[in-house]
């Protein structure tokens, strides 16, 4: 995958591509979290929502970055 896209005439870093999967993903699985009523054996939820997000934006860039 080209680490630049062409987006109607300008060029952007493929990494914002990687950003909105990730931002994607995170808030479906959160969803699926909730909807189970998962977050009831977790300490801190808001801090399992960032880390979800963080480990799935780290997998997504090392996929085009390594």
């Amino acid at each position: 995958m080209p680490r630049e896209i062409a987006f109607h005439g300008f060029y952007m870093p493929s990494i914002i591509l990687m950003f909105l999967i990730a931002a994607g993903l995170a808030w479906a699985l959160d969803r699926c979290i909730a909807g189970f009523d998962l977050y009831r054996f977790f300490w801190h939820p808001a801090l399992l929502r960032l880390s979800l997000f963080v480990c799935l934006f780290g997998a997504l860039a090392l996929c085009i970055y390594r």
